[in-house]
């Protein structure tokens, strides 16, 4: 027989269970708790009280003055600034020793002449596809001179805006985070090579090996941006070259070049000139053992060179993984003078606490520290992290951490005598991802920015960038005059 219960018997059972769960509240405020390696969740206090609500940020109001449309033609590279609107100064901070640094690093820029003057941009999903840095070229290149996407990998798994390229099945990428990796660590400065046979052991029979034939073609990118479009020579980068290696370059499908590269396992460069506008070029190799294909950087004739290195799944700790010896000879021989660093997209969502958020900053310091070792006169900026959300209570929310996070690496950068680019408040601070989706400038994992959400945030960072560079011009005006 069914019991039947009284309805004040109802009442007292859901009041013990308000009250068992409101004691449940009091005792976890944060509404988490791990158990046993289990993380369970409860109604926070926050949430209970409705104390806390998500941000709203109004994004027409934070873009009113950014202004994205392109500059193609300048007529004086290295007079007044073009295209940009004044800052918020505090989005690029930097100590007095940054200070004298950064301004060190304009009279070069400013002086431009025929030597090149390199920009490496490193960073993780976010800058991958040149979606970030393709626009900072532009600006950069038409504003100071110079042309071409610069350094591509050897091998390209990732879809680009600036350049097409194409390899022949048979080329292997090896990388230093992430997949198969080199057995000797020498990367060179794009952390990935391509190699179109395994890597042999000292005693291999040269003889007993066939000639393997592999090939790369590329060419510029349907949706690049003009200056990018303009290189007027593809250099080859390879290393560890041991065995005799063919080379012949086609150009339109044309060959116009066979040669041989140099086999003495050292780093090398091998220049092809166009003989006329950019097209399709290939490089196609013939050997028993493939040398390591560095990369190739696809430039002008001097100016202002911009490189994309994108590194999927990085935190920007990569230094300990590669043959630093190598690195700084590229830096050093390519005038290497500025480092952009754009790193915590796989780091905030594993931080858990403050022990978590000082370790990560202390080990980015020391490749900041190992940059200076490598390069001691070129500059250092860090573009922080922009706003992450994560799911918390249902909405999606800042990172907790995340502001904490982001104030330790301004002041980390400062102390190393870097520039720190805060792109956490350049985007609207907290909960602003939020908006960046429904305006669809970022996508639906609440971390990457769409194409057209790069932009604004490209142009924020260069608004800070030629405002600082206006600033500490007029300084070093006034001292001349």
């Amino acid at each position: 027989m069914q019991k039947e219960y009284k309805p004040f018997q109802i009442v007292l059972f859901i009041l013990a269970c308000l009250i068992v769960l409101g004691l449940i509240t009091y005792a976890v405020p944060a509404g988490r708790k791990d158990i046993f390696g289990y993380e369970f969740r409860f109604l926070s206090q926050n949430k209970l009280l409705k104390n806390e609500k998500r941000h709203e940020v109004n994004l027409d109001s934070l873009f009113v003055d950014v202004d994205t449309s392109m500059v193609d033609e300048v007529e004086n590279p290295h007079g007044k600034v073009k295209n940009f609107k004044i800052s918020d100064g505090d989005l690029l901070s930097y100590s007095k020793n940054g200070k004298e640094r950064f301004a060190a690093f304009f009279n070069r820029l400013r002086a431009g002449g025929s030597d090149k003057i390199r920009i490496l941009h490193y960073g993780d999903s976010q800058i991958e596809g040149d979606r970030v840095t393709a626009f900072l070229r532009q600006r950069l290149q038409t504003q100071f001179g110079g042309s071409g996407p610069g350094f591509i990998p050897a091998v390209n798994v990732y879809e680009t805006i600036t350049f097409t390229q194409t390899v022949s099945e048979n080329f292997q990428r090896y990388t230093n985070f992430g997949g198969q990796q080199l057995s000797n660590k020498r990367y060179g400065i794009m952390n990935s090579v391509g190699r179109f046979t395994p890597e042999f052991s000292d005693s291999v029979n040269l003889d007993s090996l066939k000639i393997i034939t592999a090939w790369m073609e590329v060419e510029p990118g349907f949706r690049a941006y003009s200056t990018a479009k303009g290189y007027k020579s593809i250099t080859l980068h390879y290393s560890d070259a041991f065995a005799g290696c063919e080379l012949k370059i086609y150009n339109n499908e044309e060959l116009v070049k066979t040669d041989s590269l140099i086999s003495d396992g050292k780093y090398h460069k091998y220049k092809f000139t166009l003989p006329g506008a950019a097209g399709k070029v290939k490089f196609e190799y013939s050997a028993k053992m493939s040398p390591n294909i560095l990369g190739y950087s696809l430039d002008g004739d001097g100016g202002v060179q911009v490189d994309n290195i994108a590194m999927r799944g990085s935190s920007g700790t990569f230094f300990g993984k590669i043959d630093n010896s190598l690195a700084k000879q590229i830096y050093d021989d390519q005038n290497v003078e500025l480092f952009i660093m754009q790193f915590g997209g796989n780091s905030v969502p594993y931080i858990k606490d403050t022990v978590d958020v000082e370790q990560s900053v202390s080990y980015f310091k020391g490749q900041l520290n190992t940059i200076k070792r490598l390069r001691p006169n070129a500059m250092i900026i860090v573009i922080g992290p922009s706003d992450m959300s994560t799911l918390i209570e249902a909405e999606y929310r800042t990172y907790p951490l995340l502001p904490l996070y982001v104030d330790k690496l301004r002041k980390m950068t400062k102390e190393i005598g870097g520039a720190y680019f805060d792109m956490y408040a350049a985007m609207g601070g907290e909960d602003a991802m939020v908006a960046w989706v429904e305006k669809g400038l970022a996508g639906q994992d609440y971390v990457h920015f769409t194409l057209k959400g790069a932009s604004i945030a490209t142009q924020k960072f260069y608004d800070a960038f030629m405002t600082s560079y206006n600033k500490l011009k007029t300084k070093n005006d006034s001292k001349e005059n």
